[in-house]
């Protein structure tokens, strides 16, 4: 039997054209055309590599979570202060939602407001759902830590905190998304900590 023709392309290249297609206008608002432009594979292609858009778009979800996402999450366990931990955290946030280099905001965050979407299958929802938690996740257990090591009165309501840290970094991708410079959002970033409750020492 003859042996298929190899690929013509870079796999990596590819998959990045195609995160930065999905990241500026999400998965609804994609359609074929803007994504063999920008990936330069022709329809039958792109189905041939990577299935159809659906699989694709979950494919370049778990690449932007391994390339841009888990790099930011070193911050939070290597700073062994609860509160420069998470602040250091989302000013490097920050510095990802309004790099020029990128289409702005966060590729989560843009998925997420497509959601109730008729075009939006239930998976992409799903894996998006998981992504949000997942970050809430770490935030919780850095406060849990920042909490157990006396960096937050035993009385502080983690729960609250966590949310307001995670609605927190919504509104800054939205604001990014929008044109908000990173000098503005960092600021927006070192007023926010200043809710962090006072830690005390127990005699």
């Amino acid at each position: 039997m003859k042996r298929g023709r190899p690929r013509s392309f870079d796999t990596e290249v590819v998959l990045d054209n195609a995160l930065k297609v999905f990241w500026r206008h999400g998965f609804q608002n994609t359609n074929l055309s803007t994504l063999t432009t920008a990936t330069g594979l022709s329809k039958p292609s792109l189905y041939a590599a990577f299935g159809n858009k659906k699989s694709l778009y979950l494919i370049v979800l778990e690449r932007y979570i391994t390339l841009l996402g888990e790099m930011h999450v070193g911050i939070l366990t290597n700073e062994p202060n609860g509160r420069e931990a998470i602040a250091a955290f989302l000013h490097s946030l920050v510095n990802m939602f309004t790099d020029v280099r990128l289409p702005g905001g966060c590729f989560i965050i843009t998925g997420i407001a497509d959601f109730g979407g008729a075009l939006v299958p239930k998976e992409i929802e799903a894996a998006l759902h998981l992504a949000l938690k997942n970050t809430e996740t770490l935030l919780s257990e850095r406060l849990f830590q920042a909490q157990r090591d006396r960096q937050l009165p035993e009385n502080t309501n983690l729960q609250n905190l966590c949310k307001l840290f995670c609605t927190l970094i919504a509104g800054l991708a939205i604001q990014a998304k929008s044109g908000a410079t990173e000098d503005t959002l960092n600021l927006v970033v070192t007023t926010m900590m200043e809710v962090w409750p006072s830690s005390f020492s127990q005699t």
